[in-house]
């Protein structure tokens, strides 16, 4: 249930209440006039997640976690700012060529040699989706979904921050549940005379004209239907002995 509320595992979220709260002194809990406690860092990291899983507004949980709105969206700013401070240079790094040969192992192994990833939109699902809309809405899991393409604000500045804290933030959830996912068997390639077809090749820069080839290679029609017909052949030698 908590994986399911806060989109992460709980020592993933007690994880990141622990390094803010050591780390940033908005998040540690200090005492009012009276004497009296004032909100802690889980109130305050809850209702932001909360925020961010949701997309709600930040009096939602004022009875619950006793927030009020003005004081939610001060924690959102306040949190964004530590995560991208804290987790920003691990988890919004370049691949290292350790990281790239492990996804083309990857891609090999699914039958799509040289693919590091693909292109792909999020999905969010419609709950209040009219009923005569449902089906040219609904996709394979059986439930209505639209497609999340831009948000525009007033305030730049701090939607890209959001963002940024989003993207971080999902790192850092596929990091801690990778070992949960249906695991892919990448030992053929770890010998020292391995059978991969796919290396990465590191270069220190490259030219324009390089740039303005591969694009062209890219948009060329020809080589894009050649290299489709060819992977559908390599997917059916490879797996069509299963179907």
């Amino acid at each position: 249930m908590f994986r399911r509320r806060f989109r992460m595992n709980k020592p993933l979220f007690l994880r990141i209440v622990e390094r803010i709260t050591n780390e940033v002194p908005y998040f540690q809990q200090r005492r009012n006039a009276c004497g009296r406690n004032r909100l802690s860092a889980l109130q305050k990291c809850t209702s932001t997640i909360r925020m961010l899983a949701y997309g709600q507004s930040g009096d939602t949980y004022d009875e619950y976690l006793r927030l009020g709105d003005s004081t939610s969206r001060l924690c959102l700013e306040n949190f964004t700012n530590a995560i991208i401070h804290l987790f920003g240079d691990e988890y919004l790094r370049s691949p290292t060529p350790e990281d790239l040969q492990r996804l083309l192992d990857v891609g090999e192994v699914r039958g799509f040699p040289g693919m590091i990833g693909s292109i792909d939109c999020m999905h969010w699902e419609w709950k209040n989706c009219p009923t005569a809309w449902k089906g040219q809405y609904t996709r394979g899991s059986g439930k209505p979904t639209i497609v999340l393409e831009a948000v525009a604000s007033q305030d730049t500045i701090k939607i890209g921050k959001i963002m940024r804290t989003c993207v971080i933030l999902h790192n850092m959830i596929v990091e801690n549940e990778r070992h949960g996912y249906d695991q892919i068997d990448t030992s053929e390639f770890e010998s020292g005379e391995s059978s991969r077809s796919s290396r990465v090749q590191w270069r220190e820069s490259i030219h324009v004209g390089d740039m303005l080839g591969i694009r062209r290679e890219v948009r060329d029609k020809e080589k894009h239907d050649r290299l489709k017909a060819d992977l559908m052949e390599n997917i059916w030698q490879k797996f069509g002995n299963e179907y």
